[in-house]
């Protein structure tokens, strides 16, 4: 089986987009889509064109049967990957299919332990790697208890991508991101996904105490769903990402029998071009004003 793991030592795809992003002054859209929501051929749809469409960074998520951070409709989708079919083998097929056709676009993988603990960290950490996967956002996986992973994640050149809280004090925060890679991911609420927004003055407080401790880039989540709240995000943050409104469109385009429709991966890459164009245009808008 050919493997699409990038050489050691050689250039991270996160660290070479954000740094390509960078360079063209403006923020980052990560977008997401839930493997195999509803079946395997539409969720493979969504990865293939969202480059395309705008987005920097793709999130997969690996469908789980206890998605404890996640609000109703990120858990249907898991239910609807499940029932589909979706395991985290067949996740990586997919990201495998993703690789022939797109070798730059970093792939992130967000999931739960659980199935990492069940297939083997070491088989696992190999596995992701030679897929093409870029970074693990493992949101039930504390830092105090990651060693049994990352043992095996660096080795391989997977990102460990931490999450920081609102709740994450000045204490906290340094063991929280000790060891971690990629990009910073700052839940922007207290709660689950796709529940509320941050505000933009919340942010303002908070990410620059994120940056103090790091020099990672810092994406925004857990509440960004429009190209202005993309766009406000992006203006003091490195990146925004967008799940649950994305999911939202796809369930609403489902049929009874809750299948995909002619237009619906189209209906969805639309939305995706729209917070792409709100990312793009955000920092730009925001010198203007000035």
């Amino acid at each position: 089986m050919t493997s699409n793991r990038l050489p050691a030592g050689g250039p991270n795809r996160i660290a070479t987009r954000f740094a390509a992003v960078a360079a063209e002054g403006r923020g980052a859209l990560i977008t997401f889509v839930e493997a195999y929501d509803p079946d395997r051929a539409t969720s493979e749809a969504l990865l293939a064109g969202m480059p395309a469409a705008g987005a920097d960074l793709i999130e997969i998520g690996v469908p789980f049967t206890d998605p404890m951070a996640d609000g109703p409709t990120i858990q249907r989708a898991a239910q609807r990957g499940l029932k589909a079919g979706a395991t985290l083998p067949a996740t990586l097929d997919m990201v495998r299919g993703f690789r022939s056709l797109d070798a730059a676009t970093p792939i992130v993988l967000m999931g739960y332990y659980n199935p990492v603990l069940s297939y083997g960290p070491e088989r696992f950490a190999a596995d992701a790697a030679d897929a093409g996967v870029d970074g693990l956002i493992i949101v039930d996986l504390p830092p105090e208890e990651a060693d049994e992973l990352t043992v095996h994640t660096g080795p391989a050149g997977l990102e460990l991508i931490r999450l920081v809280a609102p709740t994450t004090d000045d204490k906290r925060l340094p063991v929280v991101l000790a060891g971690s890679g990629g990009f910073v991911y700052y839940v922007s609420i207290t709660g689950i996904t796709g529940t509320r927004s941050a505000s933009e003055a919340q942010l303002a407080d908070a990410i620059p105490r994120i940056r103090r401790a790091t020099t990672l880039p810092v994406a925004v989540g857990f509440g960004v769903r429009t190209p202005e709240q993309a766009a406000a995000a992006v203006r003091l943050a490195d990146a925004a990402v967008v799940a649950s409104a994305l999911i939202d469109t796809l369930s609403g385009d489902l049929d009874e029998a809750g299948r995909a429709k002619p237009g619906t991966v189209e209906k969805v890459l639309d939305q995706v071009r729209a917070l792409a164009a709100g990312v793009r245009g955000a920092r730009r808008n925001n010198q203007a004003a000035e």
